[in-house]
Order: structure tokens, then C-alpha cells, then sequence
């Protein structure tokens, strides 16, 4: 599938592991305010297209996930995940073709309460 930013300054090439039924979102405290839904793809399943130079990398608490946005117009592209290192969450709405309102209800994970920020 491609998936681009809104001013079009990124496009992704993406194979979805399980395709949209993977849709979810997380309650972090990042995740949450961004409250954009991902769909799964395998490490390999994401391949930058166009403006690789276009992407900024925002990394937070642990500094496992490393979120990708378009630097010019700011939409989070993907992310590489904190809860596991082989999968990126795609932001379903930079798919074409594909608008998240038409999966609702996409659930939500317990990222507050994720085991890799323990400490115990």
C-alpha cells in the first residue's frame, strides 16, 4: 500500500502484516494526545519512497519507540515499536485509499501501563 504525508513530501511503500484488522490505537501520554490509529507492519514492511529527508524523529521516556513525522506539514508517518522492536505502527490515515472513520470502533491498548517502563 502507499501511504503519504499531507503535503506529499513523504511516501511510504507498506505491507501490513495482518492488513487494517490490525488497526489500534495506545493511551500513552504521547499516543493519546496524537490518537491517530496504526496498523501493524513487520521491521521490512516499511520502505521510504520519497523524503527520507523530510522525516524528524521524536523519542520520549525509555527511548524505545521512535515516532517519524514529516518535518514540513507534521503528520506522524510511522513509529517503531516499544513493544516489539520487529513491528512499526503505521498511521492508518496516511494510507490512500483508507479512512479510519469507516473502522470504528478501533480499540485502544494499555500503554500507561506498559511493561517495558518498569522498573521492578
Amino acid at each position: 500500500m502507499k501511504a503519504s504525508c499531507h503535503c506529499g513530501a513523504v511516501v511510504l511503500d507498506v505491507t501490513l502484516t495482518d492488513g487494517l484488522d490490525s488497526a489500534g490505537r495506545c493511551d500513552c501520554s504521547f499516543c493519546r494526545r496524537r490518537a491517530a490509529p496504526a496498523v501493524t507492519a513487520p521491521k521490512t514492511g516499511v520502505r521510504i519512497i520519497q523524503g527520507a529527508d523530510a522525516l524528524t524523529t521524536y523519542q520520549w521516556g525509555t527511548k524505545t519507540a521512535r515516532h517519524h513525522f514529516c518535518k514540513i506539514c507534521g503528520i506522524y508517518m510511522y513509529h517503531n515499536r516499544r513493544s516489539d522492536p520487529d513491528e512499526i505502527g503505521v498511521n492508518m490515515g496516511t494510507l490512500d485509499g483508507v479512512n479510519p472513520a469507516d473502522y470504528e470502533p478501533i480499540p485502544w491498548t494499555d500503554g500507561v501501563n506498559h511493561p517495558s517502563d518498569r522498573t521492578d
